[in-house]
C-alpha cells in the first residue's frame, strides 16, 4: 500500500496503523524524516509520474493524502496547481499500474465556509456531500477539482475512489486540547468548521476503511466525531452563528451538525476517540 505525505499528522498515524495490523507500506514524501514505519520511502514529488511510479512498485492500493493544507501558506496559483496536480498524477499512475482501490483526503473546507474573505453559511444542516459548495479560496477549489478527478478516474480505471472530507484533525495532545480550550470560550473561533474534529487516529482508521469500499465508483463522504468540541448546545450555536441555514433534523445536545449516516454505511466507521 501507498501513503502519500505519509510524514506528516495523518500520513504518520495511517504508517503506524498499517504496522500494527501486519501491512507492508510505502511511503511518498518530499524529505525522508528518517523515522516512518515504511518498507518503502521514496522523496519526491506527488505532481511527478516518475517519483509516484517509484513508490507505487509492490503498492496494491493507495492512500493519497500530500497536499498543501491551507491557502495561506503558498501563493493562491500554486495551492490550486499543486493539490489538483498531486491528486490527478497520483490517481492516473495508481490506476495505470492496476490499482482499483484509493482513498483521496479531501476537507470539509470545500464548502467553501473556511477560508472565505467574508462570512458564509451553509444551505442547511445537518450538512452532507451534496450541500452546494460556496468556494471562493483556492484551497477549497482544489479540494472540489479532487474530488471530480476521483470522479473520473473511477470510470477511466474502474477504481474504487473515496474521498474523505476532513474537518480539523489533531490528536489528544497541545494541538487538539488548547484548540478545544480556546473554542469553548469563543466557538466563533471554529464556527466555519461547524465545531468540528476528528482524532488522528480515527482519520487514519477511516483512510484505511475506505480501502474496503467495493468499486468501481468514485464516493465522497465526510467524516467526524459525533459531538462538537465546544460544550454548548449545537442548535443554540447555529441559531447564534448561522441564522440563515435551515435545520433540516434535530441536532440534540452537542451532536455535531454533519451527517454521518454515510460514513456509517459506506464506510463502517463510527469515531472512537472523543473529547
Amino acid at each position: 500500500m501507498l501513503v502519500t505525505g505519509a510524514a506528516g499528522r495523518i500520513g504518520r498515524a495511517v504508517l503506524d496503523l498499517l504496522a500494527d495490523r501486519g501491512i507492508a507500506a510505502g511511503a511518498l514524501v518530499l524529505a525522508d524524516p528518517g523515522d516512518l514505519p515504511a518498507d518503502l520511502v521514496v522523496e519526491g514529488d506527488a505532481t511527478d509520474p516518475a517519483a509516484v511510479d517509484a513508490a507505487l512498485k509492490g503498492a496494491d492500493a493507495v492512500i493519497h493524502l500530500a497536499a498543501i493544507p491551507t491557502p495561506e501558506w503558498e501563493p493562491a496559483g500554486k495551492v490550486f496547481a499543486v493539490n489538483t496536480q498531486s491528486t490527478f498524477t497520483v490517481l492516473e499512475q495508481a490506476g495505470r499500474a492496476g490499482i482499483r482501490q484509493a482513498c483521496v483526503a479531501t476537507s470539509q473546507a470545500a464548502d467553501g465556509l473556511a477560508f472565505a474573505a467574508r462570512e458564509l453559511h451553509p444551505a442547511y444542516a445537518p450538512v452532507d456531500a451534496a450541500l452546494p459548495s460556496q468556494a471562493e479560496d483556492p484551497y477549497a477549489l482544489s479540494k472540489l477539482v479532487d474530488e471530480l478527478t476521483a470522479e473520473t478516474m473511477a470510470r477511466r480505471h474502474g477504481m474504487s475512489v473515496v474521498a474523505l472530507r476532513l474537518p480539523y484533525v489533531g490528536g489528544f495532545d497541545e494541538r487538539l486540547r488548547d484548540f478545544a480550550d480556546r473554542c469553548a470560550a469563543d466557538p466563533g473561533l471554529h464556527a466555519r468548521g461547524l465545531w468540528a474534529y476528528l482524532e488522528t487516529r480515527d482519520a487514519a482508521r477511516a483512510c484505511v476503511l475506505a480501502l474496503d469500499v467495493p468499486g468501481p465508483g468514485a464516493r465522497t463522504v465526510l467524516v467526524a466525531a459525533p459531538e462538537t468540541l465546544v460544550p454548548h448546545p449545537t442548535e443554540d450555536l447555529m441559531r447564534r452563528y448561522h441564522p440563515t441555514t435551515e435545520l433540516r433534523s434535530p441536532l440534540p445536545g452537542r451532536a455535531v451538525p454533519i451527517d454521518l449516516t454515510p460514513a456509517a454505511g459506506v464506510l463502517g466507521f463510527a469515531a472512537r476517540f472523543t473529547l
